[in-house]
């Protein structure tokens, strides 16, 4: 009995003691676990604050990036994301594009592109670059007025891409897709460009079912002078839009040009035998007061009155400032007009 009680106390004391050590190592260790978690939440925190740091330099390294494209004289670096553009003589694809340009191209003789409507400074093409420097651009854009003096000029102010030949002289939608891609609009360019496409479509079958195989012309008055340009297939103003890609029928005189364009006397415009003959002033506009005195001359003469299209009242007068440039949304505004005078 003796033997039997003493090892139940035994027992009983050693798990006893047991218990007491289990609950000094819980207790040990629960302030040694939550110093752990606290080390684990905060290391986290600094990892979300190490991401959002890092996120952050990539929005502003983007802002900054660049890449280098090729232009006419060769490679050059340009914004990735550009912010303040000058598309000089280009402005025309930047509005297409929704986009303000920072100055708007100007010429003393022949004034702006006033159909854009543009709000921006006047930049002088002929004088300082003064207006250029004020406007503080970040990407400049040239056609191909911009020779290499020009071009080391423009420069020393921006990052300067002059346009490749081949892409002026191909069409607008070629011009457009090339500056869209400069500026990040691809997208908004390629759905523009097949409007267009389908615009040109719609209208030359409108065209072909109104007028037919019956001619058209197009004349420029020189103000000032005694003479007339016709304007031929090559001319990438109008023999672009109207011969090649709305195929309207040129009269004899123009199909057979091989200029862009042709002086002609006022004695030589009976033998032009058009349908049709669309006129701009060289100047200003049809209500200047400058230019009346030449337009006068021109209508009152008893050459013009004798020509068959005046006779039948086909002769219509349009703006120069869009008739004058083969861009974009001048072309829009061409097709505007065609509709209006040739779908009676």
């Amino acid at each position: 009995m003796f033997r039997h009680t003493g090892s139940r106390s035994i027992i009983v004391r050693g798990l006893i003691s047991l218990l007491i050590v289990f609950i000094a190592l819980t207790a040990c260790s629960t302030p040694q676990e939550e110093k752990k978690d606290a080390a684990n939440k905060g290391n986290a925190v600094n990892t979300q604050t190490d991401k959002a740091a890092e996120n952050d330099k990539e929005v502003k390294t983007s802002e900054n990036e660049t890449r280098v494209v090729k232009d006419f004289f060769g490679d050059v670096e340009i914004p990735v994301k550009p912010k303040r553009i000058a598309a000089i003589y280009l402005e025309d694809y930047l509005v297409t594009l929704g986009v303000e340009p920072v100055v708007q191209w100007y010429h003393p003789m022949w004034g702006k592109q006033e159909y854009l409507n543009l709000d921006v400074p006047p930049f002088d093409i002929t004088g300082s670059i003064e207006a250029l420097l004020d406007a503080e651009p970040d990407l400049i854009i040239t056609d191909g007025f911009v020779d290499e003096a020009i071009y080391e000029k423009y420069s020393k102010v921006a990052p300067t891409f002059r346009m490749p030949d081949d892409i002026l002289m191909s069409s607008s939608s070629d011009v457009l897709l090339k500056i869209a891609d400069l500026i990040g609009e691809q997208e908004k360019a390629e759905k523009l460009v097949k409007d267009y496409e389908q615009q040109i479509v719609d209208t030359k079958s409108k065209l072909k079912a109104a007028i037919g195989e019956e001619s058209v012309a197009v004349l420029r008055l020189n103000i000032g002078e005694t003479d007339l340009n016709l304007l031929g297939i090559k001319n990438k103003f109008v023999g672009s839009i109207l011969y090649k890609e709305l195929g309207l029928t040129p009269p004899k005189m123009v199909a057979d040009m091989e200029a862009f364009i042709e002086t002609i006397s006022m004695e030589k415009l009976p033998d032009l035998k058009a349908d049709h003959i669309i006129i701009l002033t060289s100047n200003g506009s049809w209500s200047s007061a400058e230019n009346q005195e030449s337009i006068k001359n021109l209508f009152d003469s008893p050459i013009w009155q004798s020509v068959p299209a005046i006779k039948k009242g086909n002769v219509y007068q349009v703006d120069r400032t869009y008739w004058q440039t083969g861009a974009f949304t001048a072309n829009q505004l061409k097709i505007k007009d065609l509709e209006k005078v040739l779908l009676k």
